[in-house]
């Protein structure tokens, strides 16, 4: 039987980051043995890995991280080193509807993986030592940012202004590592509920712990209910692209791809009990990128300029719509190295072009027909 150097549980791994990270470590570390637990939600997909299933050092575990047992009986089984948590329920307008979801997988799930890792940890002759908790945020935790230049830098950006410049087009505040929690909605609530649990396992049990706080991510692979995915497909068949209020709440945008190399170099490098906020420095107005998938759609497809213009729909507004997010991720450049290594209009252009050439991945996730399949192979585990 194989030694691996390390063995790392990777939770959510079949979802949109976990499955980029995941993919990641899985080519990146071959003495690495990388197990991805995911429950095969709706957001859970098995295809985005079909490229790495049948690796040696890839292991895929369906499983609930709310189930204490089957965690510990993981950590046991696989002598996990490295945890990288990932899993979680993280739609907005779906936690405003079933907050209790939110709170069980976010909140409850979070604590059963650090009580097993724990529990185990402790049971091992070296305890914490080489041992790593690290835990995958969001922005939204920490509420919402003024914006004191509404009007901002006006579109199209990629000739007007730089990616460093959409960071300062919407005000001087940013989120820093040390910002004060003051989540919004169900979902940004459970999170942080959860952030507060990983840094108490800290400061408690000594546990060594990081924790991460990420922007909006982009890029393939990204369930469809979510913008960018979202907003792509509808144009490509002629469907009204709903818009909240009037389009202008600002997010920081971020390539997955970077994402998931921010992960690698955070777990391997980061120092344990400390925070890190993850972002490119890349803010834009919901509408202003609405309008430039669609011109970007459009020349693809060879349509007109302008020819989907008229499927923007503006809708009432979501409640308790935060109007701007900014994350500032000096402190990871300078400590770590890591910044983005795509400008947005690279990245989008990639991301629609990706979108575009795997109709048949969208119409397998909007149909459901991956998780009918799924459930099938797994009936009875």
């Amino acid at each position: 039987m194989r030694i691996y150097k390390r063995n790392i549980l990777i939770t959510g791994g079949a979802g949109f980051i976990g499955s980029h990270v995941v993919r990641m470590f899985v080519n990146k570390y071959p003495e690495y043995r990388i197990i991805n637990l995911d429950k095969l939600t709706y957001a859970g997909n098995l295809a985005n890995l079909k490229d790495i299933e049948n690796y040696p050092n890839y292991v895929f575990v369906k499983a609930d991280i709310c189930d204490y047992d089957k965690i510990q009986e993981l950590m046991k089984e696989y002598h996990i080193d490295g945890i990288i948590h990932l899993a979680a329920e993280s739609h907005v307008d779906r936690s405003i509807k079933d907050p209790f979801t939110f709170a069980r997988t976010n909140v409850m799930g979070t604590l059963s993986l650090l009580q097993a890792a724990k529990l185990y940890w402790e049971t091992l002759p070296e305890k914490y030592e080489g041992k790593r908790f690290y835990h995958i945020s969001t922005d939204e935790v920490y509420g919402a940012l003024e914006m004191t230049n509404p009007e901002g830098i006006e579109p199209p950006f990629s000739t007007t202004a730089s990616s460093s410049e959409h960071h300062l087009a919407y005000g001087k505040d940013f989120f820093y590592e040390d910002t004060k929690y003051n989540p919004h909605s169900p979902y940004s609530a459970s999170k942080a509920s959860s952030d507060h649990f990983v840094r108490a396992y800290h400061d408690t049990y000594g546990m060594p712990t990081i924790v991460t706080n990420c922007s909006n991510n982009y890029g393939p692979y990204q369930f469809p209910e979510k913008l960018i995915p979202l907003f792509i497909n509808n144009i490509r068949h002629r469907k009204p692209l709903p818009v909240y209020g009037k389009g202008e709440n600002v997010r920081d945008w971020l390539y997955v791809v970077d994402h998931a190399r921010a992960i690698d170099v955070i777990f391997h490098n980061g120092k344990i009990a400390e925070t890190y906020n993850i972002g490119g420095f890349n803010e834009w107005k919901n509408i202003d990128i609405i309008k430039v998938l669609i011109k970007t759609v459009d020349r693809i497809l060879g349509n007109p300029e302008g020819y989907s213009l008229d499927l923007i729909t503006y809708v009432t507004d979501r409640l308790g719509h935060d109007m701007r997010y900014a994350i500032d991720s000096t402190k990871l450049q300078r400590e770590l190295g890591w910044e983005p290594s795509l400008q947005f209009e690279e990245g989008i252009e990639k991301t629609v072009r990706w979108y575009l050439d795997n109709q048949e991945w969208m119409d397998n996730v909007t149909s459901g027909d991956y998780q009918r399949y799924y459930e099938e192979m797994y009936k009875g585990k």
